[in-house]
C-alpha cells in the first residue's frame, strides 16, 4: 500500500503525510505551519500565497515533481488577471497535493513574521567613503571657446575640488545638461572616486545645490537570513535596518543541502541565484519604505556573505565548494556595478564584495576580522560566529587562525521537534527549579516569565508556538544542572530524575517543556532525539575551536567573543555548561553583535579599511578541520555534556553538575540496577 504525499514546508522545517487532493492550507493548519488566510479559503484575500520548489532534495530525501500539486485553476487564474501574483506562487488554498513536495512560506504570507534580529552595533567609525557630493559652478558654453558641457564640469571639478580627470556614467550624460541650465550653471554631482576596478567618475547630478545626501547599504548575506543597514553616506548614520529570511531556504537550510540541489538540478544553481537576487530586492525596497527615501539614491553597497552565498549570489556555480579541495572561483574582494547582478538601486550603484579567506571560510569572517580585529589584540580571543555554518577565528598580534564548522541548523530551532525561528511567541530563554525541576520561560514579545501575572495577556495574541535557538540551548543546559539530562546526553525518566515533567516516549523519555492542547495550542517538549541534534551541533562548534587552540599550542584562551545575530542571544553559562566554548571565565564572554554586519558597515563607510582586510585576510591561516586528525577526536570528546575529558574548572566553581547517568536500569542516583 503506497503512502500518502510527504509535504515539507519551509522555512519552519515542518513536515508531514496527506492524502492526495487535501489542499496546501489545511496541510499547512493541521502541522502547525504559519500560513495566513483572512478569507476562508476562498481565493480572495491572497494571504495564503506559496511557493512550490521543484527537483530532488537529497537533504528531504524527496525529488519534487512538476505536477506536484494541481494544475492552476480558475480562481487563481482570476487573481492573477486581476491582482498578479509573483510567478512561481500558488495560492495555498487553491493549490492541492498530488505527490511529494518542498512548500516555501514567503514572509509576507506568514501571520507571525520571523524576528531577523541583525540589528545595527553602534560603533564609531573614521568616514572615507568611497562616493561623495561635491557643489561646483560650471562655466557657460562659449561660442569663441567651445567645449562640452562634460569637460566644463570636470575643469571645475579639478579647479574647486583638486579631483582627477572623472569620466563620466552614461545616465549623467542624458540628465547633464538640463541639471546644469536648470541650476544656473551651478550642480552638485556625486562621484565615485574609483578603485582598483573603477576609475573615478560622475554617477550622479542635481541642479543648483543639492540640499539631501546619498546612502549606502551595508548588507550581511546569510545562509538563513538577509540583513542590510542603510548608512547615510555623508554622516556615517544608521537611517535605517531591515531584513528578512533568506528566500533560498526552500532549497535547504544549510549550505551543503542547497549545493547538493544545484549538483542534483539542472537550472538548480540558476534558481538559487534568482531566489537570493529578488529577496535582495525586496529587502531593498522594505528599507527605503521605511527610511522613506527613493532606492536612486542608494549609489553604493557593500556585502558580506559565506563562501557558498557568495558564489550563488554571483551566479556562480557552487559544485566545487561541496567537495575537497573546497576551491573557491576567486577568494579576492569583488567590486561591481548593481546592474551586473540585477540589483534594484540607483543604476551606477557600485557593489564591493569583502574577500573570503578560504573554501568554507568567507566574506562574512573577514568583516568579523576587520570588526573585532584579532590582529590587533594584546589577548589571546577566540571569535565565534554561530550559525548553519560557524566561522571560527583565534588569534592575537602574532598571529591569527581561522577554520569553519558544519553545525548545521539546529542552532536556529530547525530539526527541533517543537523548533522554530525567532518570531512572537516562541520561547527563547528558560531556567528549570533545581528542586521541583519544574520549568518557567520567557517567549519573544514580552519580558515576563511563564509564572508572572500577565504572561497569557502578553501572549493572547501570538499564542506560545514553540521554542527558538537561543531556547533550546537553555532548556538542554538547564536540564543537565537539573539532573534531568546526564554527561552523555540522555534524558532520565520521572522515577530517575524527581521530574514530573519526565514522560516515556518511545523507547526514551522527554521532557514537557509547555502544554497548550487544552486551549488548542501545542505541547512542547523536548525529545532525546532534540538533545542528539544540539550534541552533534556544539561538538562541531567546540572541536573546530579546540583544534585552532591546539594549532596555536594553548590550551585556554583570554576571551571568548561570541559574534551573530544568534551569539547575541546565547547565555554564556549555557552556552559553557553545553560545552559549546571553551571554559573561560564568564566575565570575559562577550557578545558582538552582528560583527560581521558591523565589519561591512566599517567597509562602507572607510574605503582605507577595505585595504585594510584585503591585506589582513592574506595573513590569516586557513585551518582545514576535515583533514585534520584531532578534529573527530575532539569532536567525539566534545559529545558529551559539557565535555567527556575536558573538565571545565572554571565553569564548575560556578555550576555544579550533577554526575549522573540515566542509562537502562539507573536509579535516582544514577547506579545500576541488578536484572531480575
Amino acid at each position: 500500500m503506497s503512502q500518502d504525499p510527504l509535504v515539507i514546508f519551509t522555512p519552519s522545517g515542518k513536515r508531514g503525510r496527506f492524502a492526495v487532493g487535501t489542499p496546501v492550507l489545511t496541510a499547512a493548519r493541521q502541522l502547525g505551519v504559519d500560513l495566513d488566510s483572512v478569507c476562508g479559503g476562498r481565493g480572495i484575500c491572497s494571504k495564503c500565497q506559496i511557493t512550490p520548489s521543484y527537483g530532488e532534495f537529497s537533504k528531504h530525501g524527496v525529488t519534487v515533481a512538476d505536477d506536484a500539486l494541481s494544475a492552476w485553476n480558475a480562481v487563481e487564474a482570476r487573481y492573477d488577471e486581476k491582482r498578479g501574483l509573483t510567478k512561481g506562487r500558488r495560492l495555498g488554498c487553491q493549490a492541492t497535493i498530488q505527490r511529494d513536495v518542498v512548500i516555501d512560506v514567503p514572509a509576507e504570507s506568514q501571520v507571525h513574521k520571523q524576528v531577523v534580529r541583525k540589528r545595527a552595533e553602534a560603533r564609531e567609525i573614521m568616514m572615507n567613503p568611497s562616493t561623495r557630493l561635491y557643489y561646483v559652478e560650471v562655466a557657460e558654453p562659449d561660442m569663441h571657446d567651445p567645449s562640452g558641457d562634460l569637460e566644463r564640469l570636470v575643469a571645475a571639478l579639478k579647479r574647486d575640488w583638486d579631483l582627477p580627470d572623472l569620466e563620466a556614467d552614461l545616465g549623467v550624460l542624458t540628465s547633464l545638461q538640463s541639471a546644469l541650465r536648470k541650476g544656473g550653471w551651478k550642480v552638485t554631482v556625486a562621484v565615485h572616486l574609483g578603485d582598483a576596478v573603477f576609475s573615478p567618475r560622475i554617477i550622479a547630478i542635481w541642479p543648483g545645490f543639492y540640499e539631501g545626501t546619498i546612502y549606502g547599504l551595508a548588507v550581511d548575506l546569510g545562509s538563513t537570513t538577509i540583513a542590510a543597514h542603510l548608512c547615510d553616506l555623508q554622516t556615517g548614520a544608521v537611517v535605517a535596518s531591515s531584513g528578512i529570511m533568506n528566500p533560498q531556504i526552500r532549497f535547504g537550510e544549510d549550505l551543503m543541502s542547497r549545493v547538493s540541489y544545484g549538483m542534483m538540478n539542472p537550472t538548480g544553481s540558476e534558481e538559487m541565484t534568482r531566489a537570493v537576487r529578488e529577496g535582495m530586492n525586496a529587502l531593498f525596497v522594505q528599507i527605503a519604505t521605511e527610511a522613506e527615501i527613493d532606492r536612486d539614491l542608494i549609489v553604493d553597497a557593500v556585502f558580506v556573505c559565506n563562501p557558498v552565498m557568495h558564489h550563488l549570489f554571483l551566479g556562480i556555480d557552487a559544485y566545487e565548494l561541496g567537495q575537497a579541495p573546497f576551491a573557491l572561483a576567486t577568494s579576492e574582494a569583488i567590486s561591481l556595478r548593481a546592474s551586473e547582478l540585477a540589483l534594484n538601486l540607483h543604476p551606477a550603484a557600485r557593489i564591493y564584495i569583502l574577500p573570503c579567506i578560504a573554501g568554507h571560510v568567507g566574506a562574512d569572517a573577514a568583516a568579523v576580522a576587520l570588526s573585532e580585529a584579532p590582529d590587533k589584540s594584546d589577548d589571546l580571543v577566540l571569535l565565534v560566529d554561530v550559525g548553519t555554518n560557524a566561522e571560527i577565528i583565534l588569534g592575537n598580534r602574532d598571529k591569527v587562525l581561522a577554520c569553519s564548522s558544519p553545525t548545521g541548523p539546529a542552532f536556529e530551532g530547525a530539526q527541533i521537534s517543537s523548533g522554530q525561528r525567532a518570531a512572537p511567541g516562541a520561547i527563547e530563554h528558560v531556567q528549570i527549579d533545581p528542586e521541583t525541576k519544574l520549568p518557567r520561560f520567557q517567549c519573544i514579545g514580552s519580558d515576563l516569565w511563564s509564572d508572572e501575572d500577565g504572561f497569557a495577556a502578553a501572549h493572547a495574541a501570538t499564542g506560545i508556538t514553540g521554542i527558538c535557538g537561543s531556547g533550546i540551548i537553555e532548556v538542554i543546559a538547564e536540564m543537565r544542572v537539573a539532573g534531568i539530562v546526564d554527561g552523555p546526553g540522555l534524558i532520565g525518566s520521572a522515577e530517575q530524575t524527581g521530574a514530573p515533567n519526565c514522560f516515556a516516549d518511545g523507547r526514551t523519555n522527554s521532557y514537557l517543556l509547555y502544554d497548550g492542547t487544552a486551549d488548542g495550542g501545542p505541547r512542547i517538549t523536548v525529545t532525546n532525539t532534540d538533545i542528539r541534534q544540539i550534541q552533534m551541533a556544539k561538538a562541531a562548534l567546540y572541536s573546530g575551536a579546540r583544534l585552532l587552540m591546539d594549532k596555536f599550542g594553548v590550551d585556554k584562551v583570554d576571551r571568548v567573543v561570541l559574534a551573530g545575530a544568534f551569539g547575541a542571544h546565547i547565555s554564556p553559562k549555557h552556552a559553557m555548561v553545553l560545552g559549546m566554548i571553551p571554559d573561560a571565565p564568564l566575565d570575559k564572554v562577550t557578545s558582538a553583535g552582528n560583527a560581521a554586519g558591523t565589519g561591512a558597515r566599517i567597509a562602507l563607510l572607510n574605503t582605507d579599511a577595505r585595504r585594510e582586510i584585503e591585506a589582513v585576510v592574506h595573513k590569516i591561516h586557513k585551518v582545514e578541520t576535515a583533514i585534520e586528525p584531532r578534529f573527530q577526536e575532539h569532536f567525539v570528546n566534545a559529545s558529551a555534556i559539557p565535555n567527556a575529558v575536558e573538565t571545565f574548572p572554571i565553569l564548575r566553581s560556578i555550576v555544579t553538575i550533577p554526575d549522573v547517568t540515566h542509562n537502562n536500569g539507573g536509579d535516582r542516583q544514577g547506579r545500576r540496577r541488578r536484572n531480575r
